[in-house]
């Protein structure tokens, strides 16, 4: 492996950074928003799922209802 000085490396970063397509404010406005309302359907979810397995092993074991 060929070592280059810091300069040439922070250059080589540049022009790799200009070749980067970034996404616009409305893109990572919706993702964020996509990303928020998907987490809070998996928590829902495993919330129900933790209550109805709890009961379960409650049932099972003779502790509860």
């Amino acid at each position: 492996m060929a070592k280059i000085s810091p300069i040439q490396f922070f250059r080589q970063v540049k022009q790799e950074v200009k070749k980067v397509t970034w996404p616009t404010k409305k893109e990572v406005t919706q993702t964020s928003m996509m990303v928020i309302v998907l987490v809070a359907i998996a928590a829902t979810f495993f919330f129900f799922v933790d209550q109805i397995l709890g009961w379960v092993v409650k049932l099972v074991l003779g502790l509860g209802v």
